[in-house]
């Protein structure tokens, strides 16, 4: 996958969110906004702890919104992420030894976290993420490192790479 494409999505992933932003732009937006001018119509805005509380709630839903939005216009949706050649892309269920410890996680966004791995114990990392950035692109057998937010040296060796199946 590109980098300048969308984060993958399955269809029951783009429902679920499409879902969140219709609630936040029409009946939660509306709520919002009438909790904002009954706290107006309560008098001194100043001190009205009802309405600058209402205010942040509308600065963070419009932020979630916009979000919500770009993640959507952009998705790629598809059951099936990727090819099963190999090779580290989003949507791929990932074995690797990173720092000398096997792990095993899907690469992806964390957007799509809950309805692809649900109760699973399988970690989710975002290929946007230190280590998710370094390894895409590669395939089983690369041995490379990456620089942790702390400014260490991380070896990883990729021992796997299989599409995730659900």
């Amino acid at each position: 996958m590109a980098e300048n494409e969308g984060a993958w999505l399955t269809q029951e992933a783009y429902d679920r969110l499409q879902a969140e932003l219709d609630h936040l732009s029409g009946p939660y937006r509306q709520e919002i906004v009438e909790r904002i001018s009954a706290a107006r119509d309560e008098g001194d805005l100043k001190e009205n702890g009802g309405y600058h509380a209402a205010r942040e709630e509308q600065g963070k839903n419009e932020g979630r919104i916009a979000q919500l939005k770009h993640l959507l216009d952009n998705a790629q949706v598809s059951d099936q992420p990727v090819a099963d050649d190999g090779i580290v892309e989003p949507g791929m269920v990932v074995e690797a030894e990173i720092g000398g410890k096997a792990i095993s996680f899907l690469l992806g966004s964390r957007e799509v976290a809950d309805s692809l791995v649900g109760d699973s114990e399988l970690q989710v990392f975002s290929e946007k993420s230190p280590m998710g950035a370094a390894i895409n692109g590669h395939t089983v057998g690369d041995e490379l490192s990456y620089e942790a937010p702390n400014g260490k040296q991380i070896p990883v060796k990729i021992i796997s790479a299989k599409p995730f199946t659900g």
